[in-house]
């Protein structure tokens, strides 16, 4: 790593923002905008650029002096986020695909970055998990795209900018309508990425379009054991119950069991779910909560592994114990499930040729908490 490399966190809108002021914080080491100014991406970026240790702690020191005050006041009072976030930037332009389902119109949100530089030719779908959506996938965006890849990332329908519509979500669905995008956009063969839930959906991509997927990546997928065998059923409306019952304090508690030690920055997630309870459209978003929890639930793809063909790699962090629904899980169980070292193995050795890459002490979102280790491996593995 550059010892004069250090971390961004950028306090400027992006160039096409109209929050730009006229007092944006010049990069030194990054792409120029369209008036060859160079910039920061957007204040949500964090990016690893060349530049002097000096200027990095000033920008730093002037970011936590100017958000300070406002973060103090958004801590003693919430404001509500829509359901689609609105007003929510994220680190990259949104475009928005229309779709009719059900006879419901509705939009599904995606990020179309370009390679920065010189073009590898090659493309990098990003398959978000629950709990999350595109947007946390910002530093891999940002080190496939200087590594020459073009990289789309859909929020799937029922997350992050997307609609949300009281429908039968299935994965056969979302991969259905994520290929959709794809050829919208004029893009025949991809490389895909699938986190937690993004690594059930990535399977079932790769299953229905074969000829698409020149190699599948899954990151802490869950979905690795058949929940339906040990985790009770839960009907709809409970499910439903239950989204509606979420608290701020419920929900960071939740997100702790991610990672093996919290970081302040990993509260972005928290935040958003909290602020989305606040809105006057949250059932809504709720009820598609709870109905993608049942799709989970009901589809399992883990005694399909060995159907898959393409070029396959597992990253796993080893610290990992998530089960979709483990609150009711009986406590003799609990030991035995959610393992991910030894589901990590078994999953390695179903599909052909798989590779597993094992990262300790790391738990459920290596591209967050090991994010060199991750986009080291994933890189390499891309480039094979």
């Amino acid at each position: 790593m550059d010892t004069n490399a250090y971390i961004e966190y950028s306090i400027c809108p992006s160039p096409s923002s109209p929050l730009r002021g006229e007092n944006c914080v010049p990069l030194p080491q990054r792409g120029r905008d369209r008036e060859g100014e160079k910039y920061l991406v957007t204040h949500t970026s964090i990016c690893k650029t060349n530049g002097s240790i000096m200027m990095g702690m000033l920008v730093s020191l002037l970011a936590l002096f100017l958000l300070c005050p406002a973060m103090a006041g958004a801590s003693e009072k919430l404001q509500p986020l829509s359901i689609t976030m609105e007003g929510y930037e994220y680190p990259y332009p949104v475009g928005l695909l229309p779709l009719t389902i059900e006879g419901q119109d509705l939009r599904m949100a995606y990020m179309d970055v370009p390679p920065e530089g010189r073009s590898n030719g090659r493309v990098v779908v990003l398959l978000h998990g629950k709990n999350f959506s595109g947007n946390y996938w910002k530093d891999t965006i940002c080190v496939l795209a200087q590594n020459g890849f073009r990289v789309v990332v859909p929020d799937q329908l029922g997350f992050g900018k997307s609609s949300k519509p009281n429908i039968h979500y299935s994965f056969h669905l979302l991969a259905a309508t994520t290929r959709k995008l794809l050829d919208t956009l004029g893009i025949r063969q991809v490389a895909v990425v699938g986190h937690s839930m993004g690594g059930m959906l990535a399977t079932r991509f790769t299953l229905m379009y074969p000829e698409t997927v020149t190699h599948l990546v899954l990151e802490n997928p869950i979905g690795l054991e058949d929940y339906r065998a040990f985790v009770p059923y839960v009907s709809l409306e409970d499910a439903y119950r239950g989204e509606l019952n979420a608290t701020e304090e419920s929900i960071r508690a939740y997100h702790r069991t991610y990672y093996t030690a919290w970081k302040p920055e990993y509260d972005e997630y928290v935040m958003i779910a909290a602020r989305w309870r606040l809105s006057g459209e949250y059932p809504r978003l709720a009820m598609s909560s709870a109905l993608t929890y049942q799709m989970i639930y009901e589809q399992p793809v883990c005694h399909e592994f060995a159907k898959i063909r393409a070029r396959t790699l597992l990253v796993i962090g080893l610290a990992d114990r998530t089960v979709v629904g483990k609150s009711r899980v009986k406590k003799e169980l609990l030991s035995k499930v959610g393992q991910y070292p030894q589901l990590g193995r078994k999953t390695a050795g179903l599909i052909p040729g798989a590779m597993l890459v094992e990262v300790p002490n790391v738990g459920h979102i290596p591209h967050l908490e090991a994010k060199e280790r991750f986009h080291q491996e994933l890189l390499a593995f891309l480039y094979q």
